[in-house]
């Protein structure tokens, strides 16, 4: 499976794509909404990204306990439970002059549900293409984020100048409704990958040996770390550029679309996995920059060329199917959807935390994205031994936690 007409010629591809379409649309729709009320209510970059990135971090606690959710639920209804969920917390959130420790109390409720099903769309994907459609299938649910942030991000600052943030609230979650009826009726019902298990139990098994593995553990690290410090920076955008900052969250979810068509696309597997090095750093260098305080243009510019690096996540996924089982495949995917969102949400607040240290305003904003920029350059290098060992090798089997034999 090497074209986009293969692809979508699968009924069910088409349901995921355009759920992940509604689904990331209106997550950036309500995101800035509630980024915009923060930020305008308190002046505080912490919380402002706390609001838009930080409830992530509750993941821990459901991908600890329930995380194997995704192989022992039917995909159908765990995708219908997370989108349900996200569905309602949006209407929560619609009610004017809510209060602030509601606000942040519903923020927990997708994360926790995500956690332990969340896992499923991947899985359903690998599940629903051939082996040679998977990283194409995977670089094109990308595009989705991707362009659906443009999409969403773009049209989310541009409704604030006529709405308010009380109807894109409510417009998040008519696209979501939308979602669980394409889920409901486009959807045929797979059986769980997994069955007569208790999902605690197996829940800490499996991440035992996943994150017990000198093969798979340091995957998810590179997948985790780098990308986390580098969304600290976009965390960023709103103290940095204002009302303006949407525009920044769009050419930064281009730029994650563009190079995500590239690699996952037209590249051979063999090359896109030697690139996984450089576009680990391409996404951080150009963050430097901000250190120098660039104009907007040039900001635009900067973030679009770093989230060209998003695109090594594909390679590094092509390696974590590779070194693991297929009966695990919703929890392998479900963690390392966890540990990203986790990485992100402290990467957001250690951004916030830094540009609040340095003083106020943009500046002080900029010269924290270049702080976060280095650190993520670090930590990409410091992980590069450890990616050495599940390198591809053509001869090996796929076993849990294992290295390859």
């Amino acid at each position: 499976m090497k074209t986009y007409r293969q692809l979508f010629a699968v009924p069910e591809f088409r349901v995921l794509f355009l759920v992940q379409c509604l689904n990331i649309g209106s997550y950036a729709v309500a995101s800035l909404a509630l980024g915009t009320i923060t930020f305008a209510a308190t002046g505080s970059p912490v919380l402002t990204a706390l609001a838009m990135f930080g409830a992530p971090l509750l993941r821990i606690v459901g991908q600890t306990l329930f995380g194997s959710g995704s192989d022992l639920v039917r995909p159908r209804t765990a995708l219908v439970l997370v989108t349900t969920s996200a569905l309602v917390t949006d209407l929560l959130q619609a009610i004017p002059g809510l209060a602030w420790g509601w606000r942040f109390a519903l923020l927990a409720v997708g994360p926790l549900v995500t956690s332990a099903l969340g896992g499923s769309m991947m899985a359903l994907v690998s599940d629903i293409l051939p082996p040679d459609g998977f990283i194409l299938g995977r670089a094109t649910i990308n595009i989705a984020v991707g362009g659906m942030q443009v999409v969403g991000y773009g049209i989310g600052g541009l409704l604030l100048i006529t709405f308010t943030t009380t109807q894109l609230f409510l417009g998040s979650a008519a696209a979501l409704f939308v979602a669980v009826l394409l889920l409901r009726f486009g959807l045929s019902d797979h059986p769980p990958r997994h069955a007569g298990a208790s999902v605690v139990k197996r829940t800490r098994e499996v991440n035992r040996r996943l994150l017990g593995s000198r093969v798979v553990r340091p995957i998810y690290l590179t997948l985790w770390v780098p990308n986390g410090l580098i969304v600290g920076c976009e965390a960023l955008f709103v103290p940095f550029a204002g009302e303006q900052a949407g525009y920044l969250f769009a050419v930064t979810a281009a730029g994650m679309l563009l190079g995500d068509v590239v690699v996952g696309r037209f590249l051979s597997v063999p090359l896109r996995d030697r690139l996984i090095g450089p576009l680990r750093l391409l996404l951080a260098v150009p963050y430097l920059a901000f250190s120098l305080v660039p104009s907007l243009p040039c900001a635009a510019a900067l973030a679009f060329v770093a989230s060209a690096g998003y695109s090594a996540s594909l390679p590094l996924q092509e390696r974590l199917v590779t070194h693991t089982d297929s009966e695990a495949r919703g929890q392998v995917f479900g963690l390392q959807g966890t540990g990203l969102m986790v990485g992100q949400a402290l990467g957001a607040l250690l951004g916030g935390a830094v540009a609040s240290a340095l003083g106020t305003g943009a500046e002080s904003a900029a010269q924290a994205m270049g702080f976060m920029a280095v650190a993520s350059v670090v930590v990409s290098v410091a992980l590069t031994p450890g990616l050495r060992r599940s390198r591809p090798d053509p001869s090996t089997a796929s076993l849990v936690g294992e290295p390859a034999r």
